[in-house]
């Protein structure tokens, strides 16, 4: 399988074309027959979980069942409708190709990425994704232990970039990061206090009524957000 994320700024003022993407975009992509699953998200202000918008910023994640080969370049697959919707709002687009590796969970009931593997040797370059649905009775308690994580997040070493995205604004929210390599990321999961202290409350409290977790080799990165590719610094 291949995932593809296009993270996409739309130019100052231009904001509510995002909004009225997020239902225009869901007829040509559910057309595309090469597309078994896709989300359209909004993204948080400040690069992980986030209660406040970024009204100019949003992604969409599709999959696609391609397999990857040598002698076979991996493409976007996004309906031209939709990239030309971008390109007469003169957006910036950050496109990243994605190949999950490990991880565990559903998506809207559903092992999006397929069957993966648990644990893997990959410790180069790695993208992680992680997103939950908050139960309606556990919001406030998770809310109030977002933004501890998210500063020592933006502090933790190797650290290369992340994004906050969701499908609705304070109840299903993911993360999407990269990491320089899995050791990075395994640190901030398992040893940072603030963060350890949040996994354990997850479990005890039963904040999630869903959640998934997938780790992915970066495969292709190109364009710019915020006028930079943060994989080509």
């Amino acid at each position: 399988m291949v995932g593809v994320l296009t993270i996409v700024r739309y130019p100052k003022y231009l904001g509510f074309f995002g909004v009225l993407s997020m239902a225009i975009f869901r007829l040509p992509l559910w057309l595309n027959k090469k597309i078994s699953f896709y989300k359209l998200m909004g993204c948080g202000k400040n690069g992980t979980f986030d209660k406040s918008p970024d009204w100019q910023q949003w992604a969409v994640l599709t999959i696609s069942k391609e397999q990857l080969t040598m002698n076979k370049p991996v493409t976007n697959n996004l309906p031209s409708a939709i990239r030309c919707y971008w390109k007469f709002f003169r957006c910036e687009k950050w496109t990243i190709i994605l190949e999950p590796l490990e991880g565990h969970g559903t998506w809207d009931g559903k092992k999006c990425f397929g069957e993966l593997n648990k644990q893997t040797n990959d410790n180069q370059i790695v993208g992680v994704l992680t997103r939950a649905t908050i139960r309606f009775n556990r919001l406030a308690h998770f809310w109030k232990h977002v933004d501890g994580v998210a500063q020592q997040m933006s502090k933790a070493e190797g650290l290369i970039t992340s994004v906050g995205i969701g499908e609705i604004p304070f109840i299903k929210q993911a993360t999407f990061s990269i990491w320089e390599n899995k050791n990075y990321m395994k640190a901030f999961a398992y040893q940072m206090r603030a963060h350890q202290e949040v996994i354990q409350k997850t479990r005890k409290e039963n904040w999630y009524s869903e959640e998934m977790f997938v780790r992915f080799k970066i495969i292709d990165s190109y364009g710019t957000l915020n006028g930079i590719n943060p994989l080509k610094r």
